[in-house]
């Protein structure tokens, strides 16, 4: 059973359909990179999976699970719609952290409100905190935990995002050009830390230009081209692609 199942999504804006019957599935453990030029549709097909955009017509299943149907007329309680959207861990090309807040603050603030909301013991939190300090380790910034985002460069503070999604144990890591804001001696330390995570058999679904990490990191590839999927398969689609799309996608890269 495929871990994430997109099916005829749809999605306009205005008069403008801007994705046209979206179809595609992965398994548990693998990293799906879409690739495509701009306004090929990428951010808004990670945007209407993860509930961030409402798509007109299709579904998402996730484990099996349909956590998304268009179809579906019965508004859903608020409480249930989060625990859909904890499926996912989002990570933006912008870092979006708090800046009042210290890095293993802005790790833990969202498990922490979950816990209290549902009134666990103090011990949970405890619990968080041990779970938040490991995750910035395994983000490489062990010496930074108490540094405030003002402090860090921008590739650390990218690698706090990673470490806050993390946080929320989704079944499904997700990316939006991830290094899309950094300057370019800062994107390589990033990409390290999405290729650990790849090596752990994270399940990823990234939206990137980065075409020699998608080519190296990726178990699938899905090349996009005017809110249509024009070639999906390994990643050997980037070195031998059957459509003229993706040979003029790629030569320009």
């Amino acid at each position: 059973m495929p871990i994430l199942a997109v099916k005829n999504i749809r999605k306009s804006f205005g008069a403008e359909e801007i994705l046209h019957g979206i179809d595609f599935s992965m398994e548990k453990g693998e990293v799906l990179s879409i690739i495509g030029s701009s306004g090929s549709g990428k951010t808004t097909l990670l945007r209407c999976m993860t509930f961030l955009e409402h798509a007109e017509s299709g579904q998402v299943f996730v484990d099996g699970e349909k956590i998304f149907d268009a179809e579906e007329k019965k508004p859903v309680p608020r409480e249930e719609q989060r625990r859909r959207q904890l499926n996912f861990g989002l990570v933006f090309q912008n870092f979006n952290l708090f800046p009042q807040y210290t890095v293993l603050e802005n790790v833990c603030l969202a498990p922490k409100l979950e816990a209290r909301k549902c009134k666990q013991p103090r011990s949970v939190l405890s619990e968080i905190e041990e779970r938040g300090k490991e995750l910035i380790v395994r983000v490489g910034l062990e010496n930074r935990m108490q540094a405030y985002p003002c402090e860090l460069s921008g590739g650390q503070q990218q690698r706090v995002a990673i470490a806050r999604a993390l946080a929320q144990s989704p079944k499904i890591l997700c990316f939006d050009e991830p290094t899309s804001a950094l300057d370019p001696e800062l994107t390589g330390e990033v990409l390290r830390v999405i290729r650990g995570l790849a090596e752990q058999k994270t399940t990823m679904v990234i939206v990137t230009h980065e075409m020699s990490f998608a080519r190296g990191v990726s178990d699938q590839v899905i090349f996009m081209d005017g809110g249509n999927i024009v070639e999906t398969g390994k990643p050997t689609i980037m070195e031998n692609p059957q459509t003229e799309r993706l040979r003029a996608f790629l030569k320009c890269e």
